[in-house]
Parts: C-alpha cells; structure tokens; sequence
C-alpha cells in the first residue's frame, strides 16, 4: 500500500464550500493586498494562541527575519538556537547581522538542551530561540528562566507547533509561541495550519515590537510613501488569510486527530523504536512523528524498505546546522554537539496527517517492522 507523508486532499472535501465561498468573496472585492480578511485572521489568530497581537506575513522564514530586527537583534549580536532544525532559523539570525551560537539537544525531545545552553552564553549574546521541533514543546521552564537570569530575548520558532501547549510553571496552559518575548509561525501548505501557498505569522504582546512588525512587511510605511525605515515586502497575501481563516476553525480538531494517529504509531511499535514520549506539562502538535532506531544501520534500512513499498518517510534533519558547509566559517565538527550528532543518524519521520486511516498506519508499521527484523 502506497502512503504518502502527507496528503493535502484528505481534508479538503468537508470544508470546501466553505474554502471557496471565503475565495470567492476575496474575488469579488478584489482588495487583494492587505484586505480586511488579514486582519480578521490576524485578530482570530491571536484569540487563539492567548496573544495581544497577531501580523501576518508572506512566509515563516520572513516571520523569523522581522521577529529578530524588530525585537532589536542585530550586528555584533549572538543568538542562541538549536542546531536539529531547518535552516530559516539560523539563517535569518545571520542575515539580520548576528551570529547564530548553537547549543546541544536533549536526547529525548530532541529540542534545546537548557544546560547547553547556559554554557553558551557569552557578553555578547542576546537571544534565545526555541525551536518546538515535530511539534514537541521545549522546556519553556528552564529556558525562560535562563533567558530571565541573563535579561535574553526568547523568540519562538514554532513553525511545526502550532496547537502545542506547554503548562508553564506546571500550572498555566500556554500556546507555543505565546510564552516568550514572540512567536513566529509558518503556513506552509504541509503545516498543522497550512495554507493553500506560502504565509507566515509573528505573535507578540509587545506594543512597540507589534508597531515594528507592522511597519517592516509594508517596506517600513505606516503612512503610504512615507517611510520610517527601510522593510520588506512581505505581507500575508488576503486570499491566504480567508482560506486560514475557515482552516483556523477546524485546526484543533485536526490535531486531536493527529495524537490519535501518534497513539496508534506508538502502540504499533511498541519495543520496536524509540516513539516520541509526551510529558504531562505538554501536549504535542505532531507535525512529523519522527522515531528513532538505536542505530544509523538500522535508520537507513528503514528509509530503504519503506521507499521500496511506495510508504513516503523523511528525515528532518540529515546535516546537522552546524556541520553544514553554510557555517563553516563558525568552525564547527563532529563531535562539538554530541547528541544532536548522534540523534541526526537515527532519526526517522513517518507520514502524519490527520486522515490517515488505520489501514495505513498498518501498513506502516508493518514495514518498520519488517526492516528491523532485515536490519538484525
């Protein structure tokens, strides 16, 4: 049985009417930039994460960008962040003129490990930024009290953890990218909120950084022609909004979905791989369900079966950030970071969305376990 690792498709027939009537509406106007559907998605979005503000933008990476200028990260600037991620987070740490500073990860969430990263910190260094990789929280406790300690900016990147919550202090249920200073998101259409093309978003309850944001996506205008500083053109597109808007409604069940695929995977593979282990103070988005073998033979022959059988499977992330040629000049090896070293060889992500059906998910495991046994 062919599996995709997501299947755009599956979900599109229940809400379709309502999709096309909010495209329609768009079309009938005809105020395709910056119409009133983005700040209605933007109010909605900020209602939901708990948030006093919501900006949309035109893709996670420039979400990030405009996240760390306006909160004021800049040249001579470091900023501290995980390596097991995609680029977009450190590459837009260096192109608002820091230097990205990367730290280790925990062997079990596979996000930032707190104590490396307090031993990181320099006088130089600015920011941190969680990155909620898969979907799984980090430990907003310990890095919010560093952060605090050393008086750091958080900014999140929760490009794949949007409806994670975290239970701040083990009493406060928080949405992810609502904990630290802000959020950043990411609509990609694969995305637990994906759009139907790019877009992006940034939360804050910052006044002076809601100001900021507002200004740089709109080339650093508040008034047409007038210009303040120099920005980008980067707003969140009026179609996209509409057609989030009607996904935003629907987004929370989606994920209650998505856990109970994740249950069955872990049931399934029980004593097989290491499946991700949710703790009580937080509740995972699964934007990938991602395993992990107690070998690099054994990932790989995974990856092999899995293709052969037509069963779509990925790694995030193969490279390492700090290994990558983009960062050579920052001198980093193997063996800096041991953990991300050893997690990036046997790490394995399986398909996730929340239609896959019980038949797939069969099928699925059924070939992971079948490539353990070949592997042995």
């Amino acid at each position: 049985m062919k599996v995709p690792m997501v299947d755009m498709l599956a979900g599109y027939p229940p809400i379709r009417e309502e999709v096309e009537a909010a495209v329609k509406t768009v079309f009938n106007k005809a105020n395709f930039i910056l119409g009133e559907e983005v700040a209605k998605f933007e109010k909605e979005f900020a209602a939901h994460n708990g948030a006093k503000y919501c900006v949309g933008v035109a893709n996670g990476t420039d979400a990030l960008r405009m996240a760390f200028i306006a909160s004021g990260i800049k040249k001579g600037d470091e900023v501290i962040t995980s390596p097991f991620t995609f680029i977009a987070t450190s590459e837009t740490i260096s192109q608002v003129g820091a230097t990205p500073v990367f730290a280790d990860i925990d062997p079990v969430t596979y996000n930032l490990d707190p104590k490396s990263v307090e031993k990181k910190i320099t006088k130089k260094t600015r920011a941190i930024v969680p990155v909620h990789l898969y979907g799984y929280p980090c430990d907003m406790d310990a890095l919010m009290a560093i952060a605090n300690k050393h008086n750091l900016l958080v900014v999140e990147d929760t490009a794949q953890a949007f409806t994670g919550k975290y239970k701040l202090g083990g009493r406060d249920w928080k949405y992810l990218g609502n904990i630290g200073h802000c959020g950043t998101y990411s609509f990609f259409p694969a995305k637990n909120l994906g759009a139907f093309g790019d877009g992006g978003a940034i939360i804050t309850n910052d006044d002076k950084i809601y100001e900021t944001l507002k200004q740089l996506r709109n080339h650093g205008s508040k008034v047409r022609y007038h210009h303040e500083m120099e920005g980008f053109n980067s707003r969140l597109d009026t179609v996209q909004a509409a057609i989030l808007s009607i996904r935003l409604k629907h987004v929370e069940k989606w994920t209650e979905m998505r856990n109970a695929v994740a249950a069955k995977y872990a049931e399934a593979l029980k004593g097989v791989c290491v499946p991700p282990v949710v703790p009580a103070n937080a509740r995972h988005s699964f934007n990938y369900y991602t395993i992990r073998f107690d070998s690099k033979a054994k990932r790989d022959n995974a990856q092999k079966h899995l293709t052969e059988l037509g069963i779509a499977n990925q790694i995030y992330y193969p490279i390492a950030l700090h290994l990558q040629e983009a960062y050579a000049h920052l001198g980093g090896k193997k063996g800096d970071l041991p953990v991300c070293d050893a997690v990036m060889d046997t790490v394995f992500s399986l398909p996730m969305y929340p239609e896959l059906s019980d038949a797939q998910i069969k099928a699925v495991t059924d070939a992971v376990k079948d490539s353990v046994k070949v592997a042995a």
